[in-house]
């Protein structure tokens, strides 16, 4: 008799997870929709899937006949453009790691995390030759430096080993070799992507990414529910794709047949909007900062962005203003965003539903200023300093710690154990850090970063919200609140400001305003104007360097 089948097994075929069909999905089904990138020579790049899988597979030809093996580390220190975006697909294609660099690190730190990485190879923009030329001696493990260029257009370096992506790509041996060429069978528990996080404290640390995870991440993303992708969307991801693979974007847009749109280095507000009027883009993804500089630049020049229907915000809170400025000036949606390095990194966002139609303006922009909810897969708990659950009420605060299939269960090389909590049931968490409320409808409120919440007195002043009141202050660009000693309350909250340009605000003005928008005893000691201030890598505001400076500053004032 024929052997039966298990019953407690389904008799569904079993089909790995892998990046490389995102792109041959696009290709075969999307093939005419288009990549759109502005090139660091100057010009604006276009071409479709169809031909971005050609030369993804020329890629990984030439990578297969220098000899990179399965699991081997490749670098890339790049801008958002096509080339990177091959490098995507053509590292991680044949099994490799495609290690994404963030050149805004400190040189030292990026110095580390190649040598951590023990990356072989290292494909970089040409613009960031000379960062990496005080350090290439240091950089042991690194066979060659491939520069993302024109060959016409290749820089004097002292960068040894040095060749041109083109050539490369290009030669007569890769060409010969790619008719037969197929992408190896993979694991979808291999290894794909690695990520550094920006090492606010201490060194960096690597979140590696596979196969599954990355997939799964961007279905789940793409749904109505989270970013709401389709083939007729146009998409920009302002967010760099060297943080956090541009919050998945290379891997959604294909997967939906989307227009994908590459800001390469043209960030600004003049460059932004010369993109948004040439692709008709309905989609943007970026920090608040970058939509700030935006906001400013399309109000200095009487200009609308009328194709966009949504900018989705994350890497910081969103300021009510923000949200308001989007609504009623431009009829944009702001799209609240949370996650981390550590979680792929979507894991909340906030999408606009029908009952928020019906709902006041207050309301529905109170939703707006929190980070959403929970994506299917992602599960997210609250717990107290007895690693006890805490009410979903939307006032009880705990420890936020999130866990789901796209979530990292360590870091690369097992570094920071201790960021890891089994619960009674056994089940694994990571602990992002951050204090949180999560409400009854499972709204998540991110209050503050536990090592950036103002300790006074015994109670907690939450700095992101006392930021987020000041910047709503016409005259306020961007706003930093950080704890100080202080003689009697342990700690209280002292306010950084950087004004508009060729605004007038005094200190007395922003007391003012802030009395009727936060807790009388929320208000800062004192409130310090300033040019700029220090920002981290991934943009986010760099509060340890203010803290250092200013940690006796109110002690000192006072004489005590």
């Amino acid at each position: 008799m024929p052997e039966l089948h298990s019953p407690s097994n389904g008799n569904m075929m079993t089909q790995p997870l892998v990046i490389p069909d995102l792109l041959e999905y696009a290709a075969a089904h999307h093939g005419n929709r288009e990549i759109i990138s502005r090139r660091l020579e100057g010009d604006i790049h276009r071409y479709t899937y169809r031909d971005a899988l050609l030369r993804s597979k020329q890629l990984a030809v030439a990578l297969q006949q220098l000899g990179v093996q399965p699991g081997d580390r490749i670098a890339t220190l790049a801008w958002n453009t096509y080339r990177h975006f091959e490098c995507y697909y053509g590292i991680s294609g044949i099994g490799a790691i495609c290690h994404t660099v963030n050149p805004r690190l400190y040189r030292e730190q990026i110095e580390y995390i190649i040598n951590h990485a023990e990356d072989c190879y290292v494909f970089l923009d040409a613009c960031f030759a000379q960062l990496l030329e005080p350090i290439a001696d240091q950089l042991t493990t690194v066979k060659s430096f491939i520069l993302l260029i024109d060959e016409d257009q290749m820089p004097d370096t002292s960068l040894p080993n040095v060749s041109c992506y083109e050539t490369l790509i290009n030669t007569s041996e890769v060409t010969e070799a790619l008719p037969n060429f197929n992408w190896p069978a993979l694991s979808q528990d291999s290894a794909a992507c690695l990520c550094y996080t920006s090492g606010t404290t201490g060194n960096p640390k690597g979140v590696l990414y596979s196969h599954g995870s990355t997939v799964l991440h961007a279905f789940a993303s793409r749904n109505p529910d989270a970013l709401n992708i389709s083939t007729d969307t146009v998409v920009m991801p302002v967010v760099p794709m060297y943080h956090v693979c541009a919050w998945g974007m290379p891997y959604i847009a294909p997967m939906s047949g989307a227009t994908l749109v590459l800001p390469g280095e043209g960030m600004d507000g003049k460059s932004l909007h010369e993109l948004i009027e040439l692709a008709d883009i309905d989609l943007m993804l970026g920090v608040p900062t970058v939509w700030l500089g935006l906001i400013d630049y399309l109000k200095r020049n009487n200009l609308r962005m009328d194709s966009v229907k949504t900018v989705g915000v994350g890497g910081s809170a969103s300021p009510r203003s923000l949200v308001e400025t989007l609504d009623k000036e431009y009829g944009v949606y702001l799209l609240p965003i949370w996650g981390m390095t550590e979680t792929s990194p979507l894991a909340t966002l906030g999408a606009p539903t029908k009952a928020m139609q019906s709902m006041s303006d207050d309301e529905r922009y109170r939703l707006q200023t929190t980070a959403g909810k929970p994506m299917f897969g992602i599960h997210l708990e609250i717990f107290d300093e007895d690693d006890q659950p805490v009410a979903h009420d939307g006032s009880s605060r705990g420890l936020l710690r999130v866990r789901g299939p796209w979530v990292l269960t360590a870091y690369f090389k097992n570094e920071k154990p201790d960021s890891f909590f089994i619960d009674k049931n056994g089940n694994q968490w990571f602990d992002t850090g951050d204090i949180a409320v999560i409400d009854d409808n499972s709204y998540l409120q991110i209050v503050d970063r536990a090592k950036d919440v103002v300790k006074s007195g015994g109670e907690w002043i939450s700095s992101i919200d006392l930021e987020n009141a000041a910047v709503g202050h016409e005259a306020i660009n961007e706003a930093c609140v950080i704890g100080v000693k202080h003689p009697k309350w342990d700690e209280r909250p002292l306010l950084f400001l950087v004004k508009n340009e060729d605004a007038s605000v005094s200190k007395e003005d922003v007391y003012q305003y802030l009395e009727s928008k936060v807790a009388k005893w929320w208000l800062p000691d004192d409130i310090i104007f300033v040019e700029e201030l220090p920002h981290t890598a991934t943009g986010k505001l760099q509060k340890r360097t203010l803290r250092d400076e200013y940690q006796n500053y109110l002690i000192e004032l006072s004489g005590a």
